[in-house]
């Protein structure tokens, strides 16, 4: 295996370091590992819910099988006891208690799929650059072509910017004779 070439690392003055891609690359692993920070292993959850919660929720369930999670949410809180939506969800999952049967109207998958010719769906995901800096990507997604616009890229996403992005898109759209009708979109106050 041929030996890796070393890399100058060049100082204000004359002195030069030799630096191989190696270790030029343990570096980087090292600044990266440091900047993430992950949940100790063995510990318990730090929002455990009590096990007194744990079998009114699913007393709840089992009483009640048309009632879906929100529901029995709402009936907890309505017996002063505050517990998340997610949390009831993960329960019922967890105890092989499924959702409540539908009782009207299309699945999402059905109305997507009824609307696609004028829905986009929008979202953010983020790259983080070689020196850790943070770029977030705005990009819209067109469901009946199946299109996705990068709308663009900024390190400070805010309601004005998105504002803005949107408003640009919806102009090449409209050139181009592709209106919409639809957003989909999560509830991040950036979309205002």
């Amino acid at each position: 295996m041929k030996e890796p070439t070393p890399v100058a690392h060049l100082h204000q003055g004359s002195d030069a370091t030799l630096v191989t891609p190696a270790t030029l690359l343990r570096w980087h692993r090292d600044l990266v590992a440091r900047s993430w920070t992950y949940p100790k292993h063995g510990r318990s959850a730090p929002n455990a819910l009590e096990e007194e919660i744990v079998e009114l929720v699913l007393r709840l369930a089992r009483e009640n099988p048309r009632w879906g999670y929100l529901r029995i949410v709402g009936e907890c809180r309505k017996l002063g006891v505050n517990v998340s939506a997610t949390a009831v969800r993960q329960l019922l999952r967890r105890h092989r208690l499924g959702p409540a049967p539908r009782t009207t109207g299309p699945s999402w998958s059905e109305f997507l799929r009824a609307q696609a010719a004028g829905t986009l769906s929008c979202d953010f995901f983020h790259v983080d650059t070689v020196t850790l800096r943070r770029l977030y990507v705005l990009f819209f997604i067109d469901l009946n072509r199946r299109m996705v616009y990068l709308a663009g890229v900024t390190a400070h996403p805010a309601g004005p910017w998105v504002t803005q992005q949107a408003r640009n898109l919806v102009a090449v759209l409209e050139d181009r004779g592709q209106p919409f009708r639809f957003l989909v979109r999560d509830r991040d106050a950036k979309f205002v």
